[in-house]
């Protein structure tokens, strides 16, 4: 395999740089001074392409690889410059060429009309997105992977120098706020004009430049001409075969955008595995709201009651049913005025199986390892819907709101079968219920005072319930509990109510136009409620209630944090100083168990940012910050609580926050002269008095408890990342990066063998990959990548190889074939464990130029891998798992789109 990767990677190499030569120069005005960002292209007066391009460098240096012997016009732009244009016969040799311009209005009859496919405006960086098609791109996705300094994962997660991109905007208009996969899966390729990525995007006008907004990027799409004021889309239907039942596929897609309104429809209904939305997505999808409180200090986060029913990726689950829909809106009823929202809806049956192997905590049991198999059935409906409303009318003024609303229905039924703990049956079901909503108002009063008002309150409630059918129940719940029964089968239902306020007032002051102090003044109320009830069903199915404290929660909550924060930022030359400071006031009050318990205190916390901006593209940031975290209600209700069916949890009323410091160091460079994007970082994270858990080992089973570990023994994570990206020659981008994370964790572990004592684990992650792809118009394509990984914990060292390789061919003006695979090699450092398995999939389509119709032949997993394996670590138990994930079988589908 090796072998043919590489014949194929000097094949393509051998293709894109056959007679090519150097042609360099440097782009200067009159009196001799290069001009840096100037646009010099190479048209061929042969093809009439453009067959090279070039930005230059701050000395106004320019490289292009032409063909040898070849005839091309070289032309040339600059703001405030004529443009520049001159016929060049190349030479087999490499050509030194400089180009003076001469100051002046561009002239409209030597006007540039070939576009640059890259250029920068300020912070924009703008792709042309004709310049990186061959072809064989579907979807935004597809064309997003082949910019210079963008990467996109499997998850539909894009990343621009290292930063994962919050926002997708079509035309200026939210494109499904607060989630980027539905854009990168849905928004057709063909539409595609203008790509541009926002850096340091800010939506508030008032608060750019007053506040630090380098992580944050946003993404807006321009369309074609013809795209616009049409409805334009596709409907896609399918059939295929594969094992043991037949696949479909219809998935419709409706798009309108005109200045006043814009709507997107999307539907989606298969078994073929394709997700256009996980249950993980639905859980982080944020709708769009922006942390206000990140600047405060504290950390309160509400924590998830769901009973982890996740319905996994295409390539972790024997068998996906899905049914999607979505619809996005957008809507101007004034210039000033702007209504916006969606909804999206996602139901999904799958089957999950599961084959484990896992180590047990020397002590816990006679035996050293656990062999499981695991098979679930999951049914969820998921529902999301968001109302925006904003109206700016002066660039003074900014007023506006929004509310998300989520709830679904989740069912999970299980089958477990243990060596240890022999067979059991489990159901859950939960409909958890959220709205969240915004309102914020921003004054620009003059040029030296600006105002600021944000508001958020979440209303959330979850009402998860659990059953386990037991062969034996391993925890002591209280002598109520009848132990005379053939099997155990014990339930909880409980039931969580959060009310959460957030309330901030900004204002900033400039003394200078490059300083500003702001004053801010702050308020986060939280009150929760949490009942449980664990009951017991008899074998003639009559119910045991069980009425121990132990058995049962019946708690109120309250925390209440009031702030005031002061910081000063400012700019002297190069460098960007924010240094700041919040002061605290907490108080807690639960209610539980007949009593109450009260807790007040201080506290001062202290941050810093500072930049050091090294060129216009070329940046080294420092953070630090101080912050105080809280637990909710969850962990301080002392009666027991299901984690699983070998789990058993009690929280702790006694808990005090904890304290975590923060130190990051990011560097990024993007090089328009050579496309070089460079950008690494390190974090330092230390948390002292960490609320850990204090767990009881027998055997696979744990009872664990919340404590607060002995300041001597703080949590510690460093982490750092790094990578090296090129796009060189026109036709090629290679990269190469790196990732590590180092940390140390202490829990208090007690086995029956031993006393309490103090486990503190230390694991070491590595993750090393490069990629080299090409980009030609003519000849096929390949991306090659490697990727290696080692995950080194405190009992055991794993290994993971994955290579992969894919192919692209637009070809006879009408056919598109893609394949691609990918190769995985697990093994431990003690070679007991050593599988491979492999993934192969490819589609053929044709479709005639100017036709409306596409037929598509493509198959899933052909090599028909059965299963996926990975390896994971327990810190608690300081033990390691190596699992087997049943896969779904190889199948084909035949499918026709019709493009409206």
């Amino acid at each position: 395999m090796k072998k043919y990767l590489l014949i194929a990677f000097l094949l393509v190499v051998s293709i894109g740089f056959s007679q090519n030569i150097r042609f360099e120069g440097v782009v200067k005005d009159s009196t001799g001074l290069g001009l840096e960002m100037a646009n010099v292209m190479a048209i061929n007066n042969d093809t009439k392409a453009m067959d090279a391009y070039a930005i230059t460098n701050e000395n106004g240096k320019f490289i292009l690889n032409l063909k040898a012997s070849s005839s091309y016009q070289i032309k040339a732009s600059y703001i405030g410059f004529q443009s520049y244009e001159k016929q060049v016969d190349t030479k087999n040799t490499n050509m030194v060429f400089d180009i003076e311009m001469s100051q002046g209005v561009q002239l409209k009859d030597v006007e540039v009309v070939y576009e640059m496919p890259v250029s920068i405006s300020g912070d924009t960086i703008i792709y042309n997105s004709d310049s990186f098609t061959n072809g064989t791109e579907k979807k935004l996705e597809d064309v997003l992977k082949k910019l210079p300094g963008v990467e996109v994962n499997k998850d539909g997660e894009i990343q621009v120098e290292g930063k994962t991109v919050q926002k997708i905007m079509v035309e200026g208009k939210d494109f499904f706020d607060g989630d980027t996969k539905i854009a990168t899966k849905n928004i057709p390729a063909d539409a595609l004009d203008k790509i541009q990525v926002l850096r340091n995007y800010n939506e508030v006008s008032n608060l750019k430049g007053l506040e630090n907004n380098e992580e944050s990027i946003a993404i807006n799409i321009k369309l074609k001409e013809g795209k616009k004021n049409f409805w334009f889309g596709d409907l896609t239907a399918g059939v295929g075969v594969g094992h043991e039942e037949d696949r479909y596929l219809i998935n419709p897609k409706l798009f309108y955008y005109s200045p006043k309104y814009s709507i997107n429809v999307i539907g989606n209904l298969n078994n073929i595995g394709e997700l256009p939305l996980t249950m993980r997505d639905y859980f982080k999808f944020t709708g769009g709201f922006k942390n206000m409180m990140r600047k405060g200090g504290s950390s309160f986060n509400v924590s998830s009651n769901d009973l982890g029913i996740l319905g996994l990726r295409n390539d972790q689950a024997a068998n996906i049913n899905t049914k999607f829909g979505a619809a996005n809106f957008s809507y101007n009823p004034s210039k000033a005025w702007t209504l916006s929202g969606f909804g999206i809806f996602l139901g999904n049956k799958t089957d999950v199986q599961t084959n484990s192997v896992n180590d047990l905590p020397e002590g816990a049991s006679v035996n050293a390892v656990e062999e499981k198999e695991d098979i679930s059935r999951q049914k969820s409906d998921l529902g999301i819907f968001k109302l925006s409303s904003s109206y700016v009318p002066s660039a003074k003024l900014h007023f506006d709101y929004d509310a998300l609303l989520k709830f679904s229905n989740q069912k999970e039924n299980q089958s477990v079968f243990s060596t240890e703990l022999g067979d059991i049956y489990t159901n859950k079901n939960q409909k958890p219920f959220s709205i969240n909503q915004n309102l914020n108002y921003y004054y620009t009063l003059n040029d030296k005072n600006v105002f600021a008002f944000e508001s958020q309150h979440l209303y959330q409630q979850e009402d998860p319930f659990y059953n386990a059918n037991l062969q034996n129940l391993a925890f002591n719940l209280g002598s109520d509990y009848n132990t005379m029964q053939v099997r155990d089968d014990i339930s909880q239902q409980r039931f969580v109510k959060t009310n959460k306020i957030d309330v901030k007032f900004d204002y900033y002051y400039m003394l200078t136009p490059k300083s500003n102090v702001n004053v801010t003044v702050g308020n986060t109320y939280s009150y929760q409620n949490f009942d449980s009830h664990i009951f017991q069903v008899l074998d003639n199915q009559s119910v045991n209630d069980l009425d121990s404290e132990d058995s049962n929660n019946d708690v109120n909550y309250a925390f209440n944090d009031v702030f005031l924060g002061l910081h000063y930022k400012f700019i002297k030359g190069k460098f960007t100083f924010n240094p700041g400071f919040s002061v605290h006031n907490y108080s807690t009050n639960d209610v539980q168990l007949g009593t109450s318990n009260k807790q007040s205190f201080n506290r001062f916390l202290p941050d810093f940012f500072a930049q050091y901006q090294i060129k216009k593209s070329e940046s080294l940031t420092y953070n630090f910050s101080l912050s105080n975290n809280f637990t909710d209600i969850v962990k301080l209700s002392e009666g027991f609580v299901f984690s699983n069916y070998n789990s058993l949890f009690s929280g702790n009323r006694n808990l005090e926050n904890s304290l975590s410091q923060v130190h990051s160091l990011r560097y990024f460079k993007y090089n328009m002269f050579n496309f070089e994007n460079i950008f690494a970082n390190i974090t330092y994270t230390k948390q002292v008095d960490a609320i850990k858990n204090k767990a009881l080992l027998t055997s696979a089973n744990q009872v664990t408890s919340a404590v607060n570990i002995d300041s001597n023994f703080a949590d510690e994570t460093f982490s750092g990342a790094a990578n090296y990206g090129r796009s060189f020659a026109r036709y090629y981008k290679a990269s190469a990066g790196l990732s590590l994370n180092w940390s140390k964790f202490n829990n208090i572990r007690v086995l029956p063998t031993t006393e309490e004592n103090i486990q503190t684990t230390e694991s070491f992650s590595q993750n090393y990959n490069v990629r080299f792809s090409t980009n030609f118009k003519k000849y096929p394509n390949l991306s090659l990548q490697y990727a290696f990984s080692i995950n080194d914990n405190s009992s055991s060292v794993f290994y993971t190889d994955n290579p992969s390789v894919e192919l692209e061919y637009f070809f006879l003006e009408a056919f598109s074939f893609v394949t691609e695979y990918s190769f995985y090699h697990n093994r431990n450092k003690e070679k007991t464990i050593d599988t491979e398995y492999d993934f192969l999939s490819s589609s053929l389509t044709y479709q005639k130029k100017d036709s409306k119709v596409e037929w598509k032949l493509s198959g899933t997993n052909l090599l028909n891998t059965k299963a996926l394996n990975s390896n994971s670590f327990n810190q608690l138990g300081g033990t390691n798992s190596f699992s087997s994930y049943i896969v779904q079988p190889r199948y084909i589908v035949l499918s026709m789109k019709y493009n409206l």
